[in-house]
């Protein structure tokens, strides 16, 4: 018999996807690398969404309030650069509707917290107390009201809780509000008429993840060749790439709800996300057979290969670039060519889920007509029931935060804080969730805050003078912005230095980047206290986690084996990947550490749980190789 890996090679495919890239970038491989493992304790790294379009045009809204702020050399024209700073930050991906809808509302809603709360503060000496955690309040609760508008909450309430720090008679005040409502006014102007970025292209940075991730988790299998898969025993970044694709293709799910009012325009990146199911499933079967040592050598190699190029055709396509052949065609005849050559029916329902992806690719179906538009002034259906559940939730977390803001104000007086509104900034932006969350949070906050400041001092000590520190400052707020999807501790690492940076400049005194540091410090330990002592969200235990993983991964297997219809069986595959991906990251969360004890133990249920999951993608590959697509047999 003929071996097919040799003959998985055709002397006519096209030289541009001869094999795939020998010559990978070192660093990006290390990168994605570095992502996996950190995903796995809740810490997220997504290098697809640097975004330097973004971060330019940050720099150029910055530009002009600074300009001003340093011409006029009024401490209250710095509200400007911020508030162009913060506007840019709250520009979220979604469509153009949504963006503008939300940035106006911050406009506006900015401008009138920065006139009252710094007025209402100046009121009395300790106004702020009251002022700042009822600001605060109001701004997390409405916001949960308004879809999609968790940022817009949490930036409002920065607004507040700065505002309560620089407390000013009505005059002043005054004038801050201006500054605030001139430099966001701008901003808003560049980023919707000026400067107009794809405002799809967050979706096609997620769907390229999504390819890439996949494309990694199938060189590893090539690379591995002979040798023996690493996951055969469990060890503690077990089903690494299972993980971290599956996660991918969950955030790609969860932007694509955010163009849901748009369907024409995310159509192929809904089916980017249909054909990437499929082709993870197919994955997920050949990854367990490379474990289980299932079939022959040579054909586990050759699916493998055939799934690397069949990606790399994918990839290839997304760079709008022209080929010729065009490589779906051309990835889809080598499928055909290879497929009679396996004799192993796994194998064979794997290539013939690959061409079921690329077919989807190639030749989509026609989109569904779009619902009829809802009346005015009603929200769309689909979203009033996400709404009146998130309304309890919301009230903890307003609650929360404000007694996070409390104690920060006691800590200011106590321990004399020069710049007591950055711990209370803090305070907003890290408790953002349950534990799991708000722990992660305070990590990368204090650790980009200790960074970013101790450069920040380095960088005083080179650069002075307004011309040198204002450029700085420009460079400073692009890369801040174009990596605020990236990672959040390099976000606040060039976030703190932006801040020491322009304080100096406008308000210069003494050992502001060690206040910087040490309020963040203060802020990021009292939400992480407000969220330990009110209400404590944990999540379900390990053990609790583990039995649902198995659970959930016996209904998908139970599903292929009752031979359930094949969106069902979808259904419940993805059901068992985020149940398995919960158990897994719950073992690396907080408290993790007296769960070492039993670390043999459960690492043997985890890999219980992700061999059902790879036994019952088995099973439907077997079936769809023995049946055919058509459910023909063969």
């Amino acid at each position: 018999m003929t071996d097919p890996a040799a003959t998985a090679s055709a002397p006519s495919r096209p030289a541009a996807i001869a094999r795939p890239r020998a010559q990978r970038s070192q660093a990006r491989t290390l990168v994605r690398w570095a992502a996996r493992r950190l995903e796995l304790r809740s810490f997220g790294l997504v290098p697809e969404q640097f975004n330097p379009a973004e971060g330019l045009r940050a720099a150029l809204a910055v530009a002009l309030p600074l300009s001003v702020a340093v011409g006029s050399g009024h401490p209250g024209m710095g509200w400007a650069v911020f508030a162009a700073f913060w506007t840019c930050l709250c520009d979220a991906p979604g469509p153009d509707r949504l963006r503008r809808r939300l940035l106006g509302i911050f406009v506006v809603c900015g401008a009138l917290i920065a006139l009252t709360g710094s007025w209402i503060a100046a009121a009395a000496p300790f106004a702020g107390m009251i002022v700042g955690p009822l600001f605060v309040f109001a701004a997390v609760l409405w916001s949960s009201r308004i879809a999609y508008g968790g940022l817009l909450g949490t930036l409002l309430a920065v607004v507040a809780v700065v505002a309560v720090g620089f407390r000013q008679p009505l005059a002043l005040a005054s004038v801050q509000a201006a500054a605030f409502l001139g430099g966001a006014a701008w901003a808003y102007l560049l980023i919707n008429h000026l400067w107009r970025i794809d405002p799809l292209l967050p979706l096609a940075r997620a769907s390229e993840a999504v390819v890439i991730r996949l494309q990694d988790m199938a060189d590893s299998l090539v690379v591995l060749g002979e040798g023996r898969h690493r996951d055969d025993r469990w060890h503690s970044e077990h089903a690494e790439h299972r993980r971290t694709v599956r996660m991918a293709i969950e955030r790609l799910r969860a932007m694509l709800e955010r163009y849901a009012g748009d369907p024409a325009a995310t159509g192929p990146y809904a089916r980017a996300c249909g054909a990437a199911e499929t082709l993870f499933a197919a994955l997920i079967a050949l990854d367990q057979a490379y474990i289980d040592r299932i079939g022959p050598v040579g054909e586990r190699l050759a699916t493998a290969r055939a799934c690397r190029t069949t990606l790399l055709a994918w990839r290839l396509t997304q760079t709008r670039a022209h080929h010729e052949p065009p490589p779906l065609l051309w990835a889809a005849a080598r499928l055909d060519r290879l497929r009679p050559r396996l004799g192993e029916s796994l194998f064979a329902g794997c290539t013939l889920a690959f061409a079921k992806a690329l077919e989807g690719l190639a030749h989509p179906a026609p989109a569904p007509p779009p619902p009829d538009p809802p009346a005015q002034g009603i929200a769309p259906p689909a979203l009033r029931p996400a709404l009146r559940p998130a309304l309890r939730p919301a009230l903890r977390q307003a609650l929360r935060q404000s007694a996070g803001l409390i104690a920060v104000y006691y800590a200011a007086i106590v321990l004399h804080l020069g710049y007591p509104y950055w711990a209370a900034m803090a305070v907003v932006v890290v408790l953002q969730g349950g534990a799991r969350v708000t722990w992660t949070r305070c990590l990368e906050r204090i650790l980009g805050s200790l960074l970013g400041g101790l450069i920040a001092m380095a960088l005083l000590l080179v650069f002075q003078g307004p011309l040198a520190l204002s450029l700085l400052a420009l460079a400073l707020a692009c890369d801040a912005i174009a990596l605020r999807s990236v990672n959040y501790t390099a976000f606040v690492v060039f976030l703190t230095m932006l801040f020491v940076i322009v304080t100096e400049m406008l308000q210069p005194g003494a050992g502001i980047a060690g206040a910087r540091i040490i309020d963040n410090v203060i802020g990021s330990l009292a939400a992480l206290l407000a969220v330990f002592l009110l209400w404590p969200d944990f999540g379900a235990s390990l053990k609790v986690r583990i039995a649902e993983g198995i659970a959930a991964n016996r209904a998908y297997f139970d599903a292929v084996e009752a031979r359930v219809p094949v969106a069902e069986i979808e259904a419940a595959r993805r059901r068992a990947g985020l149940a398995s991906v919960e158990a897994e990251i719950a073992l690396h969360d907080v408290g993790r550490l007296p769960r070492r004890f039993r670390l043999a133990e459960q690492g043997s249920a985890l890999r219980d749980l992700r061999t059902i999951a790879g036994q019952a993608a088995i099973g439907w590959h077997r079936r769809l190789g023995q049946s055919g697509l058509d459910g023909q047999p063969r």
